[in-house]
């Protein structure tokens, strides 16, 4: 079978702007894939865990190019649950696209096309899920490559700082972010403990929750 026809559960394809990471404010096409297998306490794409439809690698990459838009974004879900995800990040890469894929760190990264931008969330105690962090993928980032931390609590925090200064993850990757968990701490706490630590990470907020309502899908 050619990298053509192999398939992938797709949840959506969209046409918007980048919430997050150092490429936010930016226009990017949206590849949500389906399926994950973590249950963090804050997900907020929960649609994705089940709904989906088939689609050829031949199909997706057509529907991304559509878009006039340089930047494109596979999440999910877990993307990386989905092995013929490496194949459509390569085509799309090959096809002049840059490409930056969202995933929970819970899996190797290891072969992901050198040319992605690999955003790998680090689970905190809030999440529920720290236990499934796969921390051999620190030594695969590079200065492509950024680390989340999503905070809820001060634990949350005390536990990310303690990774950021553990593995050095400001020296070895693009940037650090730190996301405050919606509707469960004060974002301008987490700025003053950031101040207050000097710490060397970008403080994020999810610009596209603040543009639309913050459940509505495709954006």
């Amino acid at each position: 079978m050619s990298h053509q026809e192999k398939k992938l559960t797709i949840n959506e394809i969209y046409f918007s702007v980048q919430g997050e990471s150092t490429w936010a404010g930016l226009p990017c096409v949206f590849v949500r894939l389906t399926f994950c297998d973590l249950r963090c306490t804050y997900c907020d794409t929960e649609y994705a865990f089940y709904e989906g439809k088939k689609q050829t690698l031949g199909e997706i990459v057509e529907a991304v190019t559509s878009y006039d838009c340089r930047l494109v974004e596979i999440t999910g879900g877990e993307p990386l649950l989905q092995k013929n995800v490496l194949p459509l990040m390569t085509l799309l890469a090959d096809a002049g696209r840059t490409i930056l894929l969202e995933t929970s760190g819970a899996h190797d990264i290891s072969a992901v096309d050198p040319r992605v931008h690999r955003i790998m969330d680090l689970k905190t105690p809030g999440s529920g899920e720290v236990a499934r962090n796969l921390f051999s993928n620190i030594a695969h980032l590079t200065p492509r490559d950024e680390v989340k931390f999503v905070i809820g609590s001060r634990e949350d925090y005390e536990w990310s700082r303690a990774q950021v200064h553990e593995h050095r993850l400001a020296e070895r990757c693009r940037a650090v972010l730190f996301s405050p968990i919606s509707g469960r701490i004060d974002p301008r706490q987490i700025v003053e403990w950031i101040l207050a630590d000097n710490l060397p990470v970008r403080f994020q907020l999810q610009i596209h929750k603040f543009i639309w309502t913050p459940t509505q899908r495709g954006v």
